[in-house]
């Protein structure tokens, strides 16, 4: 059995059934999934007909001091009317919805700041990471809404950053935080998403300004074709809570964490520096096989999930949990938004939780 960490059982206990007061009366309870990770805190309306936007409206403070304590809630049972309201629960809880930019995953725009979850094949295992922490801009707030739940499997799976920031052995912690991570991406050669659809633009001046903006380097290649180049932090302290995370993209955009015959066809077509994506030491120097596979073991290892529901919706404090998703069959349609946008600041000088 899993613990949820010091501190965290009586808490835990004290929340698992309690009615939250909305309007005056007790219409909506709160229980905890998965106690052993403290995720997800969830909330079931006792009757039919309480509205998500409006309640989420009228709860913000009390749900935004939920999510940096469990950093996910999920809302079963209530009545939202399709991607418009979704998004009207994002305002509610986290003030706007930002545009998806700098991607990496292929997404479809359902309309204003609402996207597709990845649009990778069904068959495929998505594996566990914090949205966009490769990126030297994210959401500190990630949404899914959930219209169309797969016939079988499909699970997002969720998982504790600060679990898995703990158990990362200090030898591998002190290393990334000393040298950063190097994220290198290679854009137009035939894998991956062409340059344009990744920054939004077709304008290269654009793109040049946008990453001079926030740190990155632009090499333009031969035949319209673009390789960045940036230096990121592998922890980052969270800005209401201070406490540092393990938050980087290092495992997740590395050649090895492939399927076996993506990473086999691809290994043998680029080299380390011309693939879609591939990571390094901050310093360019190969990240370590062994230190690859201990971190992908302990992100597997949190991870813990459950089966979506028509309606459901999630709100996932981004650098507090992580996310993946499970193969599955038959239609599925899940829904994604983001909010409040964070500048990472690195880490240099302390490695949490040693």
């Amino acid at each position: 059995m899993k613990t949820a960490g010091q501190g965290t059982d009586t808490t835990l206990r004290s929340i698992r059934r309690r009615a939250v007061d909305a309007s005056g009366e007790g219409l909506v309870d709160r229980s905890v999934m998965h106690p052993e990770q403290g995720l997800p805190l969830v909330f079931t309306p006792r009757a039919a007909g309480v509205q998500l936007v409006e309640w989420i409206d009228g709860h913000r403070d009390e749900l935004q001091a939920l999510l940096l304590q469990h950093g996910a809630l999920l809302f079963r049972g209530f009545e939202i009317a399709g991607s418009d309201a979704f998004e009207r629960c994002i305002v509610a809880g986290s003030g706007a919805s930002l545009e998806y930019k700098f991607r990496a995953s292929p997404r479809t725009t359902v309309g204003g700041n609402i996207y597709t979850s990845t649009d990778y094949p069904h068959d495929q295992t998505i594996f566990p990471h914090n949205e966009h922490s490769y990126s030297p801009v994210y959401p500190l707030h990630l949404y899914f809404y959930c219209e169309t739940p797969s016939p079988t499997g499909g699970a997002t799976p969720l998982g504790s950053t600060r679990r898995i920031t703990r158990r990362v052995p200090q030898a591998i912690a002190e290393k990334f935080v000393d040298k950063g991570i190097l994220y290198v991406r290679n854009y137009g050669d035939g894998f991956g998403l062409p340059w344009p659809t990744v920054f939004q633009t077709e304008d290269r001046a654009e793109v040049e300004r946008y990453c001079e903006s926030v740190g990155i380097e632009p090499v333009w290649k031969p035949g319209n074709r673009l390789m960045t180049r940036q230096v990121g932090p592998a922890m980052v302290d969270h800005p209401q809570t201070g406490e540092p995370l393990w938050f980087n993209h290092g495992t997740f955009f590395h050649v090895t964490t492939l399927p076996d015959a993506v990473q086999s066809e691809l290994t043998r077509q680029f080299s380390s520096q011309d693939l879609p994506q591939n990571t390094f030491y901050g310093d360019g120097s190969e990240i370590e096989a062994d230190t690859l596979e201990q971190l992908r073991a302990i992100y597997r290892d949190e991870m813990t999930a459950f089966l979506w529901q028509r309606g459901d919706v999630v709100w996932l404090d981004n650098m507090l949990t992580v996310h993946g998703r499970h193969p599955f069959t038959g239609p599925r349609r899940v829904l994604t938004g983001m909010a409040q946008a964070q500048t990472a600041a690195r880490r240099d000088n302390a490695v949490a939780g040693h």
